[in-house]
């Protein structure tokens, strides 16, 4: 991933290189751990299926929940010290899990990683947001593909992540967990000497009085509201999909090929696309593009299922969703971080990124239950998919408009 990629116009800071190497180490050392942590849970410690939903759901809640909390911080403070100060907690954490066999402990050290990922996460989101708006005023061009290569980056370290656990699992949980915490050592180290004390331009402001402001931003909301539908839809690849997978297949051992795909899709097309679509379309027609993509892929399963379809037959369906769901999101994500500095408060883009994860993030905990709920009430097999179709094309009537 080079500045090549972003066309002979582009010229990434020392900076923007440093933030998207960031993202690439941040899910290396994250989904090192995290595939392998529930059936560590379950297997090894023993804890009942209830408490280890449990436990999962206190790491995202303390992640995505307080993502708003760091993101205020990162405006107080500058993202140096949140950024600094949330690798040494994932450190801890990680090496606290490594160690950890009674149920409080596991839960002080699963809220510990949440919680530091609420500090850097935002401070890193909003910055690299900042700068592509500096990039593309400087005649790089679209902000859209700084924030493309951002999720590239994402998802590379996604996808790498889980390999490196698989391998270090032949040894044990703990050697994942203190390799996974290895990693952010280098982190810290790396942004402790080249992350600048002070970044020109980035103003810091005072905490109080900020979160009044966002939540009376009606067009934030919408924003934010139209991002929680799209993230609500991708959430259903850790819920519907599998259901369907175990469906047609008899197990969900096709699972695993799905997400490589998906994952693949993105680190090899995100960039392609973005440029395709950023020389068609402004940023509230990409979202609804994407969106729309997103319904198809419902529709598709939605539309096979009453045929009954079962072994390679019935995965077409399934791979279908997640090429559609991939696709849309590729028109989704990059833009909807995109459009987060028109939105922001002069001095609050750090706020204003984390709460555009935690509003979303609500709405997936809420959404999730009730898909949930569908999915076991015994109906048409193709009404829960149509349900699903439904609410990415309802939140299309929720996004701003760009004036």
């Amino acid at each position: 991933m080079t500045t090549r990629t972003l066309g002979p116009r582009a010229r990434l800071s020392p900076l923007l290189h440093l933030l998207i190497l960031t993202q690439l180490a941040f899910n290396i050392g994250f989904f090192a751990v995290l595939p392998f942590l529930s059936d560590h849970l379950g297997q090894a410690i023993g804890l009942a299926g209830w408490l280890v939903g449990f436990v999962l759901g206190l790491r995202t809640f303390s992640q995505q929940g307080l993502f708003v909390v760091g993101g205020a911080l990162a405006d107080r403070y500058g993202i140096r010290p949140v950024v600094l100060a949330g690798c040494a907690l994932r450190i801890a954490g990680f090496a606290w899990l490594g160690y950890a066999r009674e149920t409080w402990s596991v839960i002080g050290a699963v809220l510990l990683i949440g919680f530091a990922a609420a500090l850097f996460s935002p401070a890193v989101e909003s910055e690299v947001a900042r700068q592509a708006v500096v990039w593309e005023a400087s005649g790089g061009g679209s902000r859209t593909r700084v924030l493309a290569l951002f999720t590239v980056a994402g998802q590379a370290g996604a996808f790498v992540g889980p390999l490196l656990g698989g391998l270090l699992l032949s040894v044990d949980f703990r050697t994942v967990c203190l390799a996974g915490a290895g990693i952010f050592v280098l982190v810290l180290a790396g942004h402790a000497w080249l992350l600048p004390q002070h970044i020109p331009g980035r103003t810091r402001v005072e905490v109080r009085g900020g979160m009044k402001l966002l939540l009376r931003n009606r067009r934030f909301l919408a924003l934010a509201c139209g991002n929680g539908a799209y993230l609500l839809a991708y959430n259903q690849l850790y819920l519907a999909l599998p259901a369907e997978v175990e469906r047609a297949a008899g197990s969900q051992a096709p699972l695993a090929w799905l997400f490589a795909l998906s994952s693949l899709l993105v680190v090899t097309a995100q960039l392609p696309v973005t440029r395709w679509v950023g020389e068609r379309l402004e940023m509230r027609r990409s979202m609804v593009a994407g969106l729309l993509l997103i319904a198809a892929g419902f529709a598709v399963v939605a539309a096979a299922r009453p045929a009954g379809w079962t072994g390679v037959a019935g995965l077409l369906p399934a791979a279908g969703f997640v090429v559609l769901l991939t696709f849309g999101q590729m028109l989704v994500a990059p833009v909807a971080r995109a459009w987060v500095p028109d939105l922001a408060e002069e001095g609050r883009l750090g706020l204003y990124t984390g709460a555009l994860s935690s509003v979303s993030g609500l709405i997936v905990l809420a959404g999730s239950s009730a898909t949930g709920s569908l999915l076991d009430t015994g109906l048409h097999p193709s009404v829960p998919w149509l349900a699903l179709a439904a609410v990415p094309v309802a939140a299309i009537g929720l996004l701003p408009r760009r004036t």
